[in-house]
């Protein structure tokens, strides 16, 4: 590893490598070095056109199966290394994704700071951190990358030594040493409670600090103070979608533990606050505000009687330490000095720390520094850290109700019912306070289960305050009565009450997932704005949140119909809540792989429908993009900002396409769509054989047994495409380099388009179809069709995958052709230099460790039983997915 291909100009990728290259050599030995040596200067020479030859060239069958363990992570570990190299010198930070370069930008399209200001007094904008399972490196790998990157830091900064003295360069060698020597792969399946410990490592670690120190950048930007319009959110210990983990108790674990960090964190700051605030009222004039604070503080320590600041945060650290014991059940870490009153919620914080800054501001001290990050944080995190969605399948809330409504004895069969009997029944229940539970029925398993989650949530309101939880999303959203049934149940615990202006607390969300459910989501919400209750509960609120499903949308339709059909829905959703006079909040259900959404969100924020944003976005980030994106504050600072700069881009800016463009660029994309989805829908759901044939060329069912996640793979107990997951049917094809959801359907349909011009036009000067193309093209550049074919031979019937195979192949070929003939390219990412070289640089890593996986997935399926097999498996699918920079 201590030389690298030439297209490797990054000096870290080269420092970095010949250091794993030293701690191999080290620690596997002499032997292990050379042939990984040989292995890697083989493949790189293939990679640039010098050799050729079978897998044998490569000398992968000299390996032994102990050697092909320290091979394989090897490979992996030079990802991982060359991946953080890449993040610290922005190879994929994309230019003008900072809110300085986007004002810049409105200001010079006439578009000034007040209209910006206007916007962010109510504009919400959350990335949703969730447990989806994609991340396959364990966290003990990731905060040894984390330190490595630290290290380089120090590095670049010109010092020697780190605080504690020890020479830079030795202690990444180090700590490379002991990522070689770490176990990759977790033993035991993940709970939710280590998921929630997971999530909570970034939230306390990462955005707690990352946060307040943006905003003040930002209010540097503007010249005056921006609203606390972003903050994290979480749907881990909420969503139980297909989850029977995630019960009542997992939210309460999420809520609590998370609430003890945010505590922890600000009793950390305001004993920083009172070492810091040493001022003495002998030699300046302090506000009577303080002078009470200080009063009522009790501390009457003669050291202090002149110095009332810090007096008056002795007095926010008693109220605080009580609060932690309140709400957590614990002492403080630190006892207080004096006892006080717990505070009532994160507002009677904020109202005693801007006392104190006011009264700052009136002399030579400005309210920023310390002082100003805690307010920001009290604002931003509340005393629950991050907002926490809960979520469940609209057919377990049918069953729900029914069950109750029968118990009873309101409507005997429900399910049975029409949908506008289910309506009229439902809104009947909603008029009236009387609950329908009774303490002394006997309800089924998953009715209880569903009234204690309820129940939870309500006890969270009381305890953190209602901005603990605002969001419940309805998967498989498909009808009005679907959203009326969350609101019956928040009924049973007192978060929805009837009454002439009803009022919700929190907010039923439907999640419109496949083709279908995107193309009837206009009319659904139609139909319920135009409920009374509902038009009451939405106009108080002021905006509705819709969450839209780029995953099984796209498994359902194909990537180019997904994506077109998800442009469409937010444009027809966006006229539906103009017409009802409410506001628009889309929440984008994204993946980290292309096939599920994922791609720069960047430039996915700036390319949605001109209207559709308006301040207000939510976005999920899961997995390795979590670690990816957040992993460190500089990364996260580098995406939150960029999030933030395309909302105010997408909010503001004027809409670029002319509105006779529009119409002729969607004509063709209807057409084009069209063509894509009767492909796609044609291979994958009306090809006889094709889930077998999945099923065995892809590593699917050996990536069930990497233990990366508390939930099931499928929905149901059943091998049909329809009931797998997203995930592992997106994580599966790119495994095998296929990629198929990220691209199939699209060279049928763009080669079938017979106006080549208007798709060079609408690739040149439509950021919707200009942004598609571009994450697509990232997909064709990872994936490898004669990789491909090694994975065919995998599966058992040769008539089978000699039918099936060469249609994937042919569709990969014609998708690639006229990628780049819209694009005007001649060869892929030719316009984006940066990235080409970042792929083709992991290229000769990627290819060893599939021809290793092929080979011993053959020999596990063929029965052999030893143990280092399925680990060198597990290991493997690791490594790829780590070179591939995503999973699922």
């Amino acid at each position: 590893m201590a030389d690298l291909p030439s297209i490797a100009n990054n000096p870290d990728v080269r420092f970095l490598g010949k250091l794993l290259g030293d701690v191999i050599r080290a620690y596997g030995g002499e032997t292990l070095y050379k042939r990984t040596e040989y292995i890697r200067a083989a493949s790189v020479d293939r990679h640039r056109g010098v050799g050729e030859g079978a897998e044998t060239d490569l000398g992968l069958d000299s390996l032994s199966l102990d050697e092909t363990l320290d091979f394989t992570r090897g490979f992996m570990l030079f990802s991982m290394l060359a991946n953080l190299a890449e993040d610290r010198h922005g190879v994929t930070a994309e230019a003008g994704a900072d809110v300085a370069s986007a004002l810049a930008r409105l200001e010079g399209e006439g578009i000034g700071r007040e209209a910006v200001m206007a916007l962010l007094g109510h504009a919400l904008v959350v990335p949703v951190l969730t447990a989806h399972p994609t991340e396959v490196r364990r966290k003990s790998m990731i905060d040894h990358r984390n330190r490595i990157a630290e290290l380089m830091a120090l590095k670049d900064a010109g010092a020697t030594e780190t605080p504690d003295g020890d020479d830079v360069e030795e202690a990444i060698f180090r700590q490379i040493a002991l990522l070689w020597q770490t176990r990759v792969l977790r033993r035991e399946r993940l709970f939710v409670t280590d998921e929630v410990e997971t999530a909570l490592s970034y939230l306390r670690d990462v955005f707690l600090p990352a946060l307040p120190a943006l905003y003040q950048r930002w209010d540097r930007a503007m010249g005056e103070r921006v609203p606390s319009f972003l903050r994290p959110g979480s749907w881990i210990g909420g969503d139980r979608d297909g989850n029977p983990f995630v019960t009542a108790e997992s939210l309460r674990t999420a809520l609590g533990r998370s609430c003890a960090a945010v505590l922890v964190y600000y009793l950390d700051a305001v004993q920083a606050l009172g070492a810091e605030l040493s001022i003495s009222t002998g030699l300046t004039t302090v506000d009577d505000a303080v002078l009470a604070l200080a009063e009522a503080s009790g501390d009457d320590a003669a050291s202090r009687a002149d110095e009332p600041y810090r007096r008056a945060l002795t007095g926010v650290y008693g109220r605080l330490a009580a609060t932690h014991l309140a709400l957590t059940g614990q002492p403080a870490p630190r006892t207080a000095l004096h006892d006080g009153a717990p505070y009532a919620g994160p507002q009677d914080l904020r109202a005693d720390l801007v006392a104190i800054a006011r009264a700052l501001a009136t002399g030579p001290l400005a309210t920023g520094g310390k002082l100003g990050r805690l307010i920001r944080a009290v604002e931003t995190f509340g005393f629950h850290l991050a907002t926490l969605d809960m979520r469940q399948n609209s057919a377990v809330h049918e069953r729900v109700v029914a069950e109750l409504l029968k118990v009873a004895g309101v409507e005997g069969d429900y399910l049975a019912l029409s949908e506008s009997q289910r309506v009229s029944l439902l809104r009947h229940e909603l008029s009236n306070a009387r609950p329908l539970t009774s303490p002394f029925a006997d309800y089924s398993d998953e009715t209880k289960s569903e009234l204690a989650i309820v129940a939870a949530a309500a006890e969270a309101h009381a305890k953190y305050g209602p901005g603990c939880i605002t969001n419940y999303i309805v998967s498989m959203a498909q009808s009005v009565s679907d959203l009326l049934e969350i609101n019956v149940l928040l009924k049973e615990v007192g978060l929805y009450r009837p009454g002439p202006e009803p009022t919700a607390a929190i907010m039923a969300v439907p999640l419109f997932e496949t083709i279908g459910d995107l193309e009837a989501a206009p009319e659904i919400m139609t139909e319920w704005f135009a409920l009374p209750e509902a038009g009451a509960i939405t106009r108080a609120r002021g905006h509705q949140e819709v969450m839209i499903g780029y995953s099984d949308s796209n498994k359902d339709g194909g990537y180019l119909t997904s994506t077109w059909s998800l442009s469409k829905a937010s444009t027809a959703l966006k006229s539906v809540f103009e017409g009802a006079g409410i506001g628009i909040q889309l929440f984008h259900g994204r993946g980290g792989a292309v096939g599920r959404g994922g791609g720069s969100a960047f430039a996915a924020i700036r390319a949605q429908p001109a209207g559709t944003v308006q301040g207000r976005i939510r976005i999920t980030e899961q997995g390795e993009v979590i670690a990816g994106k957040f992993g460190t504050r500089e990364s996260a600072a580098i995406n939150l900002e960029a999030m933030t700069a395309a909302t105010l881009l997408a909010s503001l800016e004027p809409d670029p396409i002319p509105a006779a463009d529009h119409a002729r660029f969607a004509a063709a994309m209807d057409e084009i769509s069209d063509h894509a989805f009767t492909a796609y829908r044609d291979l994958v759901y009306g090809t006889e054989g094709f889930r077998t044939f999945f099923r065995q060329m892809t590593p699917l069912t050996e990536i069930s047994n990497l233990k990366i996640g508390s939930r099931p793979a499928s929905r149901k107990k059943s091998d049909a495409i329809e009931d797998l997951r997203a995930i592992p049917w997106v994580f599966s094809w790119a495994q095998a380099r296929v990629m198929l959801p990220g691209w199939y359907g699209v060279g049928h349909a763009l080669d079938a388009f017979v106006d080549k011009g208007l798709l060079k036009e609408m690739a040149g000067g439509w950021p919707f179809f200009a942004a598609m193309l571009a994450n697509m093209e990232q997909v064709i550049a990872k994936s490898d069709m004669g990789i491909a074919e090694r994975y065919a031979g995998l599966v058992e019937d040769r008539a089978l995958a000699d039918a099936i195979f060469p249609r994937i192949r042919d569709g990969w070929h014609k998708t690639h052709d006229a990628l780049l003939a819209a694009t005007g390219q001649a060869h892929l990412l030719e316009k984006h230099p940066a990235l080409d070289a970042s792929i083709r640089l992991r290229l000769p890593y990627i290819e060893p460790l599939n021809l290793l996986q092929i080979e011993l997935i053959k020999r596990r399926r063929a029965g052999e039983e030893d143990a280092r097999v399925g680990e060198g498996i597990l290991l493997s699918i690791n490594a790829i997915a780590t070179a591939l920079r995503n999973s699922g």
